[in-house]
């Protein structure tokens, strides 16, 4: 379906360009944007590699352990059935840890290792898993007590205190979090008492 709805917005940004005398702009739109993603991969896939080692340096140092140990009270009320002993849990840790800093290039790595890991317990390899689930909303509406990022572009757009929606930064995400969760939960719960009936 998304491969669609992209290919309906190529042709129409073409055909639109065609009949308003901006051919011109939109070629040098497409080199420009062509070009721009390869920087993109080429920064993400460094990011990715960076952290990724990272995480095996912070596994073997016990850190992954340390820090899943902090946040085992909350993760065993979203994962009741997970052990937190686990690979997965740790890695799940760890990518709360960066989105509470307000790490997103950080989070993008270890969530995917996480949900790496997520995949190999799941029973059913065709479709997520109720725990699955869970974690990409809980990474997507992630709470930031730190908005690391988004202070790091107020202040390069010239803001002199980048820090100042610290508060707006901390209620937009916690109640994000929590109606995504509950959303998840409520739809999960629902999913599986109609698999039942059947």
């Amino acid at each position: 379906m998304l491969n669609y709805i992209w290919a309906g917005m190529v042709i129409f940004s073409v055909i639109s360009a065609a009949f308003g005398g901006n051919g011109e702009a939109l070629s040098s739109a497409i080199i420009s944007s062509a070009s721009d993603a390869v920087t993109l991969c080429i920064r993400l896939g460094g990011t990715i590699c960076l952290w990724g080692g990272l995480m095996e340096i912070a596994e073997a140092s016990g850190l992954t352990g340390a820090v899943c140990r902090l946040l085992s009270p909350f993760l065993k009320i979203v994962f009741p059935k997970m052990d937190m002993k686990s690979k997965t849990a740790k890695a799940i840790s760890m990518n709360v840890t960066a989105n509470l800093l307000g790490l997103g290039n950080a989070a993008t790595p270890l969530g995917l290792e996480a949900m790496k890991r997520l995949q190999e317990e799941n029973g059913k390899k065709d479709r997520a898993s109720a725990d699955m689930m869970k974690f990409v909303v809980m990474n997507s509406a992630a709470f930031h007590l730190i908005p690391t990022t988004v202070a790091a572009l107020r202040q390069d757009y010239g803001c002199k205190t980048p820090f100042d929606i610290m508060p707006a930064s901390w209620i937009s995400s916690a109640a994000a979090l929590l109606v995504g969760l509950t959303a998840a939960v409520i739809l999960i719960k629902i999913s599986e008492s109609v698999k039942w009936k059947k």
